[in-house]
């Protein structure tokens, strides 16, 4: 079955066209600065060849049908007709509470859908609009919603619960959800599969480690906990986001630098993290250059992004009550072995022992680095949502689509 994978950003829309029967990518990219100057699709065929193609992109039904056009076309084409494309799995954020798993898309999930707005108002309305789009474009076509919440759904209430009033949780829905979740599932079940164990015993803390990071704890395959919150803000030290901040900091700087609360909100999400410390970048490779150069500032940043990684894990290994595997994963997770090293050498009360070499050489590839001695396996998945996305569409078309 040839599987359409759509993740729709408020500005960008990026695709890959799956061919599930062999696991082959058949084209893949994204469209990019939606209702902008300057909008482009960049495109990757099947062979590796990538080719970019500019013009004025408004909006999203207007990117989709340029990258079905691509995907068709007899240069870069990857099927001959858009009768090939058997479903579309869609990326969407925020579930709430009413999606443990993903699901066919219907007219009543999509209303459930809209009522999360509120939780997502900048990610949900455009995953509404590929939802959308592709239902006018292909409309014989089934589609699947894949929450990244939804994986985090089995937290016990003690662990999402705010200890503020309850009555906010009733009324407004105020509780962690936590994110990231399809690729904390892919990459949990992928390191059980890869290092030979039980997923449904296993003991796995995930790192997704990234401009934008969160890790889980997974017990048996069911997330006990994890460090994004409410919103994607809460818990680890990112990018641009600054994570766990204390409350108030805010209701300081509301007053002091009299800001509102879109101001507040640039301020935490998009000036914060590894940005606002350093007054570099959020790039790692940018921040290390800095660093070889003696930039203190540099310095601290990367400390303060580490040392918040580590003491998650720690704390994690403490909700788990012992653990057998750490993953990472992410863009920083697979390629910076400084990092990874960092964090494993502050676990050697754990029992974590890895090898510095193999470390060192290992960048964005399947390893296992911890040595034969080590209480826990520590390893490196790269993660692959889409094909998580597919994987679940391909299993819930099959089932909604009877025999012939």
């Amino acid at each position: 079955m040839k599987i359409l994978v759509l993740n729709c950003g408020s500005s960008s829309v990026k695709y890959k066209l799956l061919d599930m029967d062999t696991r082959t990518t058949l084209g893949s990219g994204g469209v990019e600065k939606i209702g902008m100057k300057g909008s482009f699709l960049k495109h990757t065929c099947g062979n590796g060849q990538k080719v970019i193609f500019e013009g004025e992109i408004l909006e999203h039904q207007t990117a989709i049908e340029y990258i079905l056009g691509v995907l068709t076309s007899e240069k870069y084409g990857a099927v001959r007709s858009l009768d090939e494309i058997e479903a579309v799995g869609h990326r969407v954020v925020h579930g709430g509470e009413k999606f443990n798993s993903s699901v066919l898309i219907t007219d009543e999930v999509i209303h459930k859908i809209e009522e999360c707005i509120e939780l997502a108002p900048l990610h949900n309305p455009p995953n509404l609009a590929g939802i959308h789009a592709i239902g006018e474009l292909l409309p014989a076509v089934p589609q699947v919603g894949v929450f990244d919440t939804a994986f985090h759904q089995t937290m016990p209430d003690y662990a999402y619960m705010y200890s503020i009033p309850y009555s906010l949780y009733t009324k407004y829905g105020i509780r962690r959800y936590g994110f990231h979740g399809t690729s904390h599932r892919y990459v949990s079940r992928r390191a059980c599969e890869f290092l030979g164990l039980d997923y449904a015993k296993a003991k796995i803390i995930t790192a997704h480690i990234g401009n934008g990071a969160s890790i889980a704890a997974i017990d048996g395959g069911k997330v006990v906990d994890t460090s994004m919150g409410f919103t994607p803000l809460e818990g680890l030290m990112m990018g641009t986001r600054s994570g766990d901040v204390d409350l108030g900091v805010a209701t300081f700087l509301l007053e002091k630098e009299q800001i509102g609360a879109d101001a507040l909100s640039a301020l935490f999400n998009k000036h914060s993290g590894v940005l606002g410390v350093s007054g570099i970048s959020s790039d790692m490779r940018d921040i290390e250059k800095a660093i070889s150069e003696g930039n203190a500032r540099a310095k601290l940043a990367l400390e303060m992004y580490e040392y918040r990684i580590k003491k998650y894990v720690g704390a994690y290994a403490a909700a788990l009550n012992g653990v057998d595997v750490l993953v990472f994963t992410g863009g920083v997770g697979e390629n910076q072995a400084a990092t990874r090293a960092k964090v494993c050498d502050g676990l050697s009360y754990l029992g974590v022992r890895y090898d510095a070499a193999l470390n060192a050489a290992s960048h964005g590839v399947e390893v296992l680095l911890s040595t034969p001695d080590s209480q826990v396996k520590v390893a490196v998945i790269p993660t692959d949502e889409e094909y998580m996305i597919a994987s679940d569409t391909l299993e819930i078309v099959s089932k909604a689509t009877p025999n012939p």
